[in-house]
């Protein structure tokens, strides 16, 4: 269920390192009722299965699932 290549992870963590910026594009989450497309955030890490864990500027930390959900980085 939470596989992932070694290569993807790498490459996650060097497209989302900690501090970068970011901006929600799609969250699978029926639960979620702070976060809309358009949220921004500041990254703290990628963990081993590829979530993006985001300090969220509405309060939130969600986390942005690999394959489930999408951000993309932004420059301020």
């Amino acid at each position: 269920m939470f596989n992932i290549s070694k290569e993807t992870l790498e490459r996650l963590r060097k497209e989302y390192p900690a501090g970068a910026r970011v901006e929600l594009d799609h969250m699978n989450d029926l639960y979620n009722t702070k976060l809309f497309p358009g949220a921004r955030g500041t990254v703290v890490s990628v963990d081993d299965i590829g979530t993006i864990h985001v300090r969220w500027d509405c309060g939130s930390s969600l986390g942005v699932v690999y394959g489930e959900d999408r951000c993309r980085v932004i420059r301020e």
